[in-house]
């Protein structure tokens, strides 16, 4: 799954997490510092990202997000995405454009392409949304996302988003006009849909799927980052 790439100087910067609280974590996955020892495995997930689709306008880039969030300051983020069983680097995601005044946000993400179709998105994507709520107290997410990626979008309506409307992309694919898709989710609305899962306490026991054993199977000789 993809989001829009962060603009220019409003990707997020590393998140500092003191050593002594628990990094944010869901069912399958946790979100962590992005790591030196990451970085070519980042970088590995956006070659691969290109090899295996058709070019596309848009499209998160791992190590373009994480370059770009060197030097930004406030609530924009940076995580690495890791699985609970495993300690398995499987995607990234950062928040954007956050903004303590009007008390919106949005966020990009990236699963790496072998990492694809096992609910880290969907996991993350929770456990990012009760961080900002929950802990940063954040109102609202909002995110665009191109009206041709079904995936995402069935899978922000899953979540709980609603559409808000759609705007004309002037950029051309394949001899169509592209649109976007303005998709959000409130606070109260996350709460009423995840009571059980709050920024402070979130359930950390892993749910199995196709990865769940992270030491056999195709990946079985898989770098662990921490």
């Amino acid at each position: 799954m993809m989001m829009f790439p962060p603009r220019s100087g409003s990707a997020g910067r590393r998140i500092q997490v003191p050593t002594s609280s628990p990094s944010p974590a869901g069912r399958k996955v946790r979100l962590r510092e992005i790591g030196p020892a990451d970085h070519r495995t980042l970088i590995g997930f956006d070659r691969d990202s290109a090899r295996s689709r058709s070019p596309q306008v848009g499209g998160y880039r791992h190590w373009a997000a994480h370059r770009a969030g060197a030097a930004d300051t406030g609530d924009n983020f940076h995580f690495a995405i890791e699985t609970l069983r495993g300690g398995m680097l499987v995607g990234s995601m950062c928040t954007i454009q956050a903004d303590p005044l009007s008390d919106r946000f949005s966020y990009g993400i990236g699963i790496g392409p072998q990492h694809r179709r096992c609910g880290y998105a969907g996991d993350a994507i929770t456990v990012l949304l009760a961080y900002m709520f929950g802990q940063r107290r954040y109102r609202k997410c909002e995110v665009s996302i191109y009206g041709g990626n079904l995936a995402s979008l069935s899978l922000h309506g899953a979540l709980g988003f609603r559409e808000e409307r759609r705007l004309r992309d002037t950029e051309l694919q394949r001899g169509g006009i592209r649109y976007v898709v303005l998709m959000s989710i409130t606070a109260n609305e996350f709460a009423d849909l995840h009571p059980n899962f709050t920024a402070a306490h979130p359930p950390v026991r892993p749910k199995r799927g196709r990865h769940w054993r992270a030491e056999r199977g195709r990946h079985r000789h898989a770098q662990r980052l921490r």
